[in-house]
């Protein structure tokens, strides 16, 4: 079935760091705590005018001054407080939602299997060791400071060039990542924080997306 098609529910929210808690066997569980809290739906998407199902939400405040006129009747038109995050979920049951409503942690209620999509931390420029696990040479006497060079990289006679896709120094990084089956392990109504069991994606303070499972829906 197609991604479009599952009734996925999802709320944007912020990394506030690594946490732990105590199962019922008295072992810790490593967990992220994520805040979850002021989630809109800023506009729905159908198949009548724009060929798809979807939902778009909104996270986060920010102040009306700083946004820009065409989103300001955006979200005038959703008849919401402008919001400084936006992202679009596709979901079959996007008819159930209208513009201004609040989503809240029953969508995602403790127990819950979730994928988490963030951006991965930025490493900068980083050489192959770093980047891709390459083996040090020899530190020794007579080395001539090779020991953390790539070595040859050209083709000699064929086909004389360096193939694309070859594993070489450059940015690390700083790329979209999911990580997929996550649990949800507690859910902090009050405060609109959730708390995932494992890592996610990202620095502390940064913006993920948490969905239902999608090879459990």
């Amino acid at each position: 079935m197609a991604e479009d098609q599952r009734n996925r529910k999802a709320l944007l929210g912020r990394k506030l760091g690594m946490s732990q808690v105590w199962d019922e066997n008295g072992f810790f569980v490593p967990v992220t705590l994520v805040d979850v809290s002021t989630n809109v739906v800023t506009a729905v998407k159908n198949e009548e005018t724009d060929g798809y199902k979807a939902i778009q939400i909104g996270y986060g405040q920010i102040d009306p001054t700083k946004v820009t006129k065409p989103l300001a009747g955006h979200f005038a038109k959703a008849g919401v407080t402008p919001r400084r995050h936006l992202v679009e979920v596709r979901t079959g049951d996007a008819d159930s939602y209208q513009p201004g409503q609040e989503l809240g942690l029953e969508l995602l209620p403790e127990g819950s299997e979730v994928d988490v999509t963030g951006t991965t931390k930025g490493k900068g420029f980083a050489g192959t060791i770093k980047r891709w696990g390459f083996k040090s040479y020899r530190r020794t006497h007579g080395s001539h400071k090779n020991e953390r060079r790539p070595g040859s990289v050209g083709a000699c006679a064929t086909p004389s060039r360096i193939l694309k896709g070859k594993r070489m120094a450059g940015r690390m990084g700083h790329d979209t990542s999911t990580v997929q089956n996550l649990t949800i392990v507690s859910a902090d109504t009050e405060k609109g924080v959730i708390a995932i069991k494992g890592a996610v994606p990202g620095p502390r303070g940064a913006i993920v997306l948490v969905r239902s499972a999608v090879k459990g829906a």
